[in-house]
């Protein structure tokens, strides 16, 4: 069993919301059989450290394990989070196995028990097209039809609750804030729609924790967006402290991305990434020599000499930074 790394966006978006306890119930509530669901005490509800998941499988799924007490007992409800864009036909025997890991740990936790503890596993989907895979284990086996019924006494017998995201309206994600925004965005992800006004719900953002804005706003900066139209949402973000963190985090991946090209730049040897090195210090220093000439730049302004990327541009305002009268004559040369 590895030791829960985050392999990637999905997994740490997914893993991160649901490990807070009260989005976690609430996400359990809303898809479970509702005996099921009135049979477990939900203030018992708790996550269990490690994952389940097979190495060859990390980059494309990741697990969550709670235990809760079931009618007295001690159960196990286990999430595995499907982040492929289709499904995986054998996933049911993935589960199988992760199931008897689970089981396994129990036992060695209480070598005692006379009988195994209940587990009831979950499958998120976020693939953009309807599930096709076995959702009942049994269905993977190929047996004879005259010799069904007998096999079936000697084939493994469970099936996993099954959540398709594709399946679920955005307006329809119930949950709490946090849960909501998260499978909205894991939704609009696969479909391109990380920009629509549905994700940046300013109604439901403002009710989150500062961690979990900038762990949807980091998610969202990773994907495949238009940047122009993503710095557009910022602009029209009412409340000050979200717009503030998007802005911020913005001119950080923007930075983050321009020092990555100057380090591929000088590994690989390539003269444009030793270029955009150029641009990039010349940038800084242009805000600097403002900074310290009159005190405060603007962000737009800021953001201005920022986004030209023309070296000879860019050092031409170095100097221009250094003789200019005010801001007003430097904005004019740009």
């Amino acid at each position: 069993m590895s030791q829960d790394p985050i392999h990637n966006p999905h997994d740490k978006l997914a893993k991160t919301t649901f490990s807070d306890i009260p989005t976690a119930v609430a996400f359990l509530q809303e898809h479970l059989e509702l005996g099921l669901s009135n049979s477990i005490d939900w203030a018992t509800l708790r996550v269990e450290s490690g994952t389940f998941i097979a190495e060859e499988f990390a980059a494309s799924e990741s697990d969550l394990l709670y235990t809760a007490t079931l009618n007295q007992s001690t159960a196990f409800l286990y999430i595995v989070f499907e982040h492929q864009s289709t499904d995986d036909r054998w996933i049911a025997l993935r589960l199988l196995a992760y199931m008897v890991r689970i089981w396994e740990k129990a036992l060695r936790a209480e070598p005692s028990r006379q009988k195994l503890p209940p587990i009831i596993p979950i499958v998120l989907a976020q693939s953009d097209k309807p599930w096709q895979a076995p959702i009942q284990f049994s269905n993977l086996i190929e047996a004879p039809a005259d010799l069904a019924k007998d096999l079936a006494a000697h084939t493994p017998h469970f099936s996993y609750r099954l959540v398709e995201l594709y399946r679920i309206p955005f307006d329809k994600i119930l949950g709490t804030p946090m849960g909501i925004l998260t499978l909205r965005a894991l939704k609009a992800e696969r479909i391109g729609e990380l920009l629509d006004d549905i994700v940046w719900d300013e109604a439901l953002m403002v009710q989150l924790p500062p961690f979990a804005i900038e762990m949807l706003l980091r998610y969202i900066l990773r994907a495949d967006i238009d940047k122009d139209q993503f710095r557009n949402k910022i602009k029209n973000i009412t409340n000050q402290s979200i717009q503030s963190s998007a802005m911020t985090l913005e001119q950080q991946f923007r930075q983050e991305g321009r020092k990555e090209g100057r380090k591929e730049g000088h590994q690989e040897g390539r003269q444009e990434g030793r270029q955009e090195g150029q641009i990039f210090s010349k940038q800084q220093a242009v805000i600097e020599v403002l900074e310290t000439r009159f005190e405060h730049v603007p962000e737009g302004l800021r953001e201005l000499i920022e986004s030209i990327n023309d070296l000879p541009k860019i050092t031409q305002l170095l100097a221009c930074a250094a003789r200019c009268p005010d801001l007003e004559a430097f904005a004019a040369a740009l």
